[in-house]
């Protein structure tokens, strides 16, 4: 989830969104969550599916990729 700087009741999600699973478009306990700025995307780790995901912070994106 992001949400905008003092705005706590309107939440945007950004990686995931579609359930537990192993779809490109899901995620299964993630971990951990890197920010890159250089990319403007998020790097994931994605514990129970055994992958490192990035997300695109983008407007518009609809599923990760496996690095």
């Amino acid at each position: 989830m992001q949400w905008k700087n003092g705005d706590t009741t309107n939440g945007q999600v950004v990686a995931g969104g579609k359930g537990d699973g192993n779809g490109l478009n899901q995620l299964k306990w993630p971990t951990d969550v890197l920010i890159d700025k250089e990319t403007d995307s998020l790097i994931i780790c994605d514990q129970w599916n055994q992958r490192v995901v990035r997300w695109s912070r983008r407007s518009g994106t609809t599923q990760g990729e496996v690095l």
